[in-house]
C-alpha cells in the first residue's frame, strides 16, 4: 500500500496502523514530500517504510510509490484520512485479486466536494461520458495493478487522480468502483479550490484533445452541464457545513408578488398560450411543466435572466433572510419554476441555495426541454405524490452528514406549497392565493416579511424588527 504525504503528522500514524491491520496489506510505503513536521518519524514508528519523493507534488509521490512498492496489486490512501472502517484495503484490492478489474476507484460519502460536482463531473459528462458515473473522480483512494500504473502518465498537481482515471480508461483497462462507506477528510481552503478547479479543467481538456473530443460545441455543452450541476441537491448538501436548521422559501408569490413564468410570457408575447396551460387540475405537474417549457423554445437565456433580475421582491424579504441566516439557518429558495430564474432570485435575497427544475439551453438558447429535479421526487419508488416540495425536506432530513438536520421552517403562498408546509416543523403562509391554504397547512398567515420579523429566533447578532426595518430602508 502507498500513502503520499506532506505534513500529515496529525493523522499519518493512524492511517499506517489502520492499513497494516488489514489482512490484505503486505507493506505500507509512505512517500514523503519533504515534510517539515513529524510525518516521517511517526510513519516509521507506526510500521511504514518511508521514501522521499523525487519532487514536490502528489502526482510525483504517487509515481514514486508505484516505482518503489514491491507488489503488483497496489492500494493508495491519503495521509489525512480519518473514520476509515476496517477492511478498506481488502475491499479496494478485491476486484484486482479476483481479476475483475485493473483499476479501482473508491466511492465514499453522499457526494463529492465543490470542484468534483461543479468542475470534474460536468466535464466528464461531456467529454468522457463512459466514465462520468464515477462518484469520486478526484478521490485519491484507488487500487490498481502496478504494471498498469507504470504505463500511465502522472500529473504533478491536483489533476493526477482524474488524469489516471481517464488514461486507464483510454488504455482499455477494466474499471471498477467500490463503496467504502463514509470517512473524514481535511477540506481545502478556498484559494486551493480555485487552483484545483483550474488544474482539473486543464487535465480533462488535455485528455479530451488527445482523444479528438475537444470541440467548441462540447465546451458550450460543458458550461451548460456545470450550470445544471449547481441545482443538484448533492452539491447543495456539501455546503450545509454543519448547520442543523433549514428555512425553505417558495419563490413565486412568496418572495416575489408575481409569478416568474407569467412575467416571462408577457415579455415574450405568449401570455395567451400560457394562460391556457396554467393551473389545469387535470394535468399532472410533470406534464404541465414540460408543456409550459415548450412555449419558450428559442428564447435566449439572457431574456430569462433579465426578467428574473427585474421582478419586484416582497418588502422586507432580504432582511428576513439575513436575520434567519444569522440565527443559524441554511436558507434556500425552492420553486416549481426553473433554476435559471430561481438562482438569480435567491442571490437577490442572499439565500444560500436554490432548488428548481432545469431548462436545457443549447448555445444559450432555450431548447424547450425541462429536466425535473430529482430532489422533488420521492425517496422511495412509487411513493405519492410523485412531484412535491415535501420530498425536498425529507431528503434534507435523510442527509447522513453530521450533525443531522434538526429543524425545518417553510414559507409558501399556494396549494403547490401545501406538502412542504405540512412537512416542515414550523410553517407560515404569506398572503395565501388559495382560501383554504391556511387551514389545510395548519400554518399562521402573515401579511408581509416584516410581520415575520417577530418570529426570528433570538440568537447572536440578530437585529430587532425596528433595526431591521432601518437596515432595509423601511
Amino acid at each position: 500500500m502507498v500513502v503520499p504525504a506532506l505534513n500529515e503528522a496529525a493523522r499519518i500514524a493512524d492511517v499506517v496502523r489502520h492499513a497494516l491491520a488489514d489482512p490484505a496489506t503486505a507493506e505500507v510505503v509512505v512517500i514523503d514530500d519533504s515534510s517539515i513536521d513529524d510525518t516521517v518519524a511517526l510513519a516509521r514508528a507506526a510500521g511504514a517504510r518511508v521514501a522521499t519523493s523525487a519532487m514536490l507534488g502528489k502526482g510525483a509521490s504517487m509515481r514514486d510509490g508505484a516505482l518503489t512498492a514491491g507488489h503488483e496489486l497496489l492500494v493508495f490512501l491519503d495521509g489525512d484520512l480519518a473514520g476509515l472502517r476496517p477492511g478498506v484495503v481488502s475491499d479496494l484490492a478485491r476486484p484486482l485479486a479476483e481479476d475483475r478489474a485493473d483499476f479501482v476507484k473508491a466511492r465514499f460519502g453522499r457526494s463529492g466536494g465543490r470542484v468534483t460536482e461543479l468542475t470534474a463531473k460536468p466535464m466528464l459528462k461531456v467529454f468522457f461520458p463512459e466514465i462520468s458515473h464515477f462518484s469520486q473522480p478526484l478521490g485519491g483512494l484507488i487500487a490498481a495493478r502496478r504494471s498498469l500504473l507504470r504505463a500511465l502518465a502522472f500529473e504533478d498537481g491536483y489533476g493526477v487522480d482524474v488524469g489516471l482515471l481517464i488514461d486507464a480508461h483510454r488504455a482499455g483497462a477494466r474499471l471498477a468502483e467500490v463503496d467504502i462507506g463514509s470517512l473524514e477528510h481535511d477540506s481545502q481552503p478556498l484559494v486551493d479550490l480555485a487552483l484545483m478547479a483550474n488544474e482539473v479543467s486543464r487535465v480533462i481538456y488535455q485528455r479530451a484533445k488527445a482523444a479528438g473530443r475537444l470541440h467548441v460545441e462540447q465546451i458550450a455543452a460543458m458550461h451548460e452541464t456545470q450550470r445544471q450541476a449547481a441545482a443538484a441537491l448533492d452539491y447543495i448538501l456539501t455546503r450545509r457545513r454543519g448547520r442543523t436548521r433549514l428555512l425553505l422559501l417558495d419563490m413565486d408569490g412568496t418572495i416575489t408578488p408575481e409569478r416568474f413564468v407569467v412575467q416571462l410570457a408577457r415579455a415574450t408575447g405568449v401570455e395567451a398560450a400560457l394562460e391556457a396551460l396554467m393551473d389545469r387540475p387535470s394535468q399532472d405537474s410533470a406534464t404541465r411543466s414540460q408543456r409550459i417549457a415548450a412555449l419558450f423554445r428559442f428564447v435566449h437565456q439572457q431574456q430569462f435572466e433579465r426578467v428574473a433580475r427585474e421582478m419586484p421582491l416582497r418588502q422586507g424579504v432580504v432582511n428576513w433572510v439575513n436575520c434567519m441566516r444569522r440565527a443559524g439557518f441554511m436558507v434556500g429558495v425552492v420553486s416549481d419554476s426553473w433554476f435559471v430564474a430561481a438562482d438569480i432570485l435567491r442571490r437577490r435575497v442572499f439565500a444560500d441555495f436554490a432548488l428548481a427544475h432545469t431548462l436545457q439551453f443549447d448555445g444559450e438558447v432555450c431548447s424547450g426541454v425541462v429536466h425535473l429535479n430529482p430532489a422533488f421526487m420521492p425517496m422511495v419508488a412509487g411513493e405519492k405524490p410523485e412531484l412535491c416540495k415535501s420530498h425536498v425536506i425529507r431528503r434534507f432530513r435523510g442527509d447522513p452528514g453530521e450533525p443531522r438536520v434538526q429543524e425545518v421552517w417553510a414559507i409558501g403562498d399556494n396549494d403547490n406549497d401545501l406538502g412542504m408546509l405540512r412537512e416542515a416543523d414550523r410553517a407560515f403562509v404569506v398572503e395565501p392565493k388559495s382560501p383554504h391554504l391556511k387551514h389545510e397547512a395548519d400554518a399562521p398567515q402573515v401579511g408581509s416579511f416584516e410581520d415575520l420579523m417577530l418570529h426570528v429566533p433570538k440568537g447572536r447578532g440578530v437585529p430587532s424588527a425596528s433595526e431591521g426595518a432601518r437596515a432595509s430602508g423601511g
